[in-house]
């Protein structure tokens, strides 16, 4: 009797921890390098926090102002102009938008506002995407692509941010 009592208590311990587990913050990263013949590159993390994902990150030799910035469907930056990327990660179905608007790509993360050293330090936190690879709004093994242009997070499908000029895959 004693060793089943043990043998229960150290299974509820075992789950414990494997629930506990499932509840840590699960993080990614992507490395941008220059396209389509730019000198833009980058570093990005997505960092699941509850049911919001923080984006953070450093991106330099982009021109000064605010650049398109999102999560493309495939995770492919083969192609020298990035076209191999694809659209917008878009599982929705969605119309283009801004980061906080209702309605948009779960990849619409917005503008990069570089500064006139061409530099962008970023931190903000969005919802619709998850840190997985398994979840219909996961994130891992898709694309990030910075545009040459900003977004102005209304026009479909794009928000007319013009070419792709950094692409990486989100590992």
């Amino acid at each position: 009797m004693r060793k089943c009592v043990l043998a229960a208590a150290c299974g509820a311990v075992l789950f414990s921890g494997c629930a506990m587990m499932d509840e840590k913050e699960q993080t990614a990263s992507v490395t941008l390098e220059p396209r389509s013949g730019s000198s833009v590159r980058g570093t990005v993390t997505f960092t699941q926090v509850g049911d919001l994902v923080r984006v953070s990150g450093t991106v330099t030799g982009h021109s000064k102002g605010p650049k398109g910035f999102h999560i493309h469907e495939k995770g492919d930056c083969s192609a020298q102009d990035a076209m191999s990327a694809g659209g917008h990660f878009n599982p929705g179905m969605a119309k283009h938008g801004g980061p906080y608007t209702d309605v948009k790509h779960a990849g619409d993360l917005g503008n990069l506002n570089f500064g006139a050293d061409g530099e962008a330090k970023f931190s903000f936190v969005v919802g619709d995407i998850s840190v997985s690879n398994s979840r219909s709004d996961g994130i891992v093994g898709r694309a990030v692509v910075v545009h040459a242009a900003a977004d102005d997070l209304k026009t479909d499908p794009t928000g007319n941010s013009g070419g792709r000029v950094a692409c990486g895959v989100i590992k």
